[in-house]
């Protein structure tokens, strides 16, 4: 239905602007595109207008005819559309063509459609943005008109209403209104600058990381920011991933490169000494930053960038070591994501493609170990045949957010790839050498797109131990601010992010803002709290709770913060 759709906005836009080129129109996971190429921009007048002429399209209930032709009848039929005219060109010998009418319309198409286009119950244009020819920046850019349809207007109704929230939710949007991170030109597209508040998230979200790594057995390490092109041509990265890196910079007559990834560094780890097999599993961990190129127009906020911090772990270990690390793995990627507020998972375990490195004999076992881990913790996976790696089988995990929407955060990866190349080694049982597994680890994945899965996921209104700035404290007159900054620094000592609203505004004003800027806690302070050792609290959820003497207010905090990932960090303090 989507990808008839596709086709009646095509019928519609060339009713509209009959000199139009057009290219290609898929349907997509909840709708469908058509790119374009026209004289000007299309305009919110221009969506409306097509719209209309869609829905007189559907309402002529015209049928869907599929037609075969030679190549030749077809470049015939699309003399005046070169985008065509290059598919067809590129399509091999012995592809059947096919065309698609209804009304006065045809398209180059494989199908299927609809019957009729009548059977397109509800359809909506959304919005337009530019897309190059193929992907290609070197080619024609052209115009993409996206939409949606569904089965009825209810349904219809509420994936609307569902955009609009995700909207309202944008973490882009709310990252400048809570003032946790920029992006800026002087710097460069794709490279985040943390703000304070930001900081502090951060710097909770990575305390937690490395508290329950080293928990878990994990050595946490640090390493360079750049290596030198050797290292990169060991590891295959300058053979195969040169395009995704930057370019190199000489220093005394050898070329650096920025590192791409952080795995050559911890293998040189391993490798800095001989490895006995009473040593293994070892088990090394780092937040690394690595720098990817990417093309500016798929950058997006926080969720794709250029500079990034993966919280990255190497794990090498013996074959029947496997199935246990792999199985720990799982286990602390759900102790993570609870703690963060996600509890619903889509699973997927990729096998061997057909072009792949190392034995079909280590294949098998790395991919059953993946499959006895998942099996022995009763989880429902997909399989995604041939999907793995040319390295190795691996474990994906999408997580959902509070919009049902599914993000790719944990990846457990195989490598009989770089095993090889960096000649890793143990001394076995035997006194022989032997070659260790690599299972390349990763939970949280980018934290920066990690984050910003967060601030859409809460809608910037975090849980208390997450919150940059827990209370605000705001005294109803210029006389309460000293009372204020005591009832702040009481909040301090107990280990509560707490801030003092001094300016002189409007008592009212001032909820106002701390309320904007989703604070989990305001105090209002006066004349009766001060001589009562008080607080008037609001909370962000529950609105006004009265006063409370200030031993009940940090009792309340402290009870709220109970069974979060800061509560033991608490204690410990």
């Amino acid at each position: 239905m989507r990808h008839s759709a596709a086709h009646v906005m095509a019928d519609a836009v060339l009713q509209w602007f009959p000199e139009a080129k057009v290219a290609i129109g898929p349907p997509t996971a909840d709708g469908f595109y058509y790119d374009f190429q026209v004289e000007r921009p299309f305009t919110p007048e221009d969506l409306e207008q097509i719209e209309a002429l869609m829905i007189d399209t559907i309402k002529a209930d015209a049928p869907f005819v599929r037609e075969e032709l030679s190549r030749d009848g077809a470049r015939s039929m699309f003399l005046e559309q070169p985008f065509k005219q290059e598919i067809i060109d590129d399509l091999p010998d012995e592809t059947t063509l096919s065309i698609y009418r209804h009304g006065e319309f045809t398209d180059l198409c494989q199908g299927p459609h609809v019957g009729r286009t009548g059977e397109i119950a509800a359809v909506k244009l959304l919005h337009t943005a530019g897309a190059y020819w193929r992907g290609d920046e070197n080619r024609p850019m052209l115009q993409r008109i996206y939409g949606t349809a569904f089965e009825s207007q209810e349904e219809l109704d509420a994936h609307l209403e569902r955009l609009a929230e995700a909207e309202r939710r944008d973490h882009r949007t709310l990252g400048r209104q809570l003032n946790l991170f920029t992006v800026h030109e002087e710097i460069g597209p794709g490279l985040i600058v943390w703000h304070p508040k930001g900081g502090v998230m951060r710097s909770i979200i990575e305390d937690y990381w490395r508290d329950i790594h080293y928990r878990k057995g994990y050595s946490i390490v640090y390493s360079p920011h750049i290596g030198r092109a050797r290292l990169w041509q060991t590891s295959g990265h300058l053979d195969f991933y040169r395009e995704s890196m930057y370019a190199p910079m000489e220093i005394d007559d050898q070329e650096y490169f920025l590192k791409p990834m952080n795995c050559p560094f911890h293998i040189q780890i391993y490798r800095s000494a001989l490895r006995s097999y009473r040593e293994l599993p070892m088990r090394i961990a780092e937040l690394g930053t690595v720098y990817r190129y990417e093309r500016s127009g798929v950058l997006h906020g926080l969720m794709r960038v250029r500079g990034f911090t993966q919280d990255d772990a190497h794990i090498f270990c013996l074959p029947d070591q496997v199935a246990n690390e792999v199985g720990d793995v799982l286990d602390l990627t759900f102790e993570i994501m609870a703690a963060f507020g996600f509890d619903e998972y889509d699973i997927m375990l990729s096998t061997r493609p057909d072009k792949y490195v190392g034995d079909p004999d280590i294949w098998e076992h790395a991919t059953e170990s993946l499959r006895e881990a998942l099996v022995s913790r009763g989880l429902d996976y997909d399989i995604d045949d041939g999907g793995g790696a040319f390295y190795g089988p691996k474990i994906d995990i999408k997580i959902t957010d509070a919009l049902g929407r599914a993000w790719q955060c944990t990846t457990v990866q195989f490598d009989f790839n770089l095993p090889d190349r960096f000649d890793l080694t143990f001394q076995d049982d035997q006194g022989n050498r032997s070659r260790p597994y690599m299972v390349h680890r990763a939970i949280l994945g980018s934290l920066e797109r990690f984050f910003g899965v967060l601030v859409e996921h809460y809608a910037g209104a975090f849980p208390l131990w997450l919150a940059p700035v827990q209370a605000v404290v705001i005294p109803i007159a210029d006389r309460h601010v000293e009372y204020a900054q005591q009832v702040a620094a009481q909040l301090q000592d107990a280990g509560f992010r707490a801030d003092v609203d001094d300016r002189s505004e409007r008592m009212n004003l001032k909820i106002r803002q701390a309320q904007l800027q989703k604070t989990p806690y305001m105090l209002v302070v006066g004349d009766r709290e001060a001589e009562a050792g008080a607080a008037a609290v609001r909370t962000r959820d529950d609105g006004d709770l009265g006063a409370l003497p200030m031993d009940e207010v940090v009792e309340r905090l402290v009870g709220e913060l109970d069974g979060t990932p800061v509560a033991s960090r608490r204690r410990r303090r």
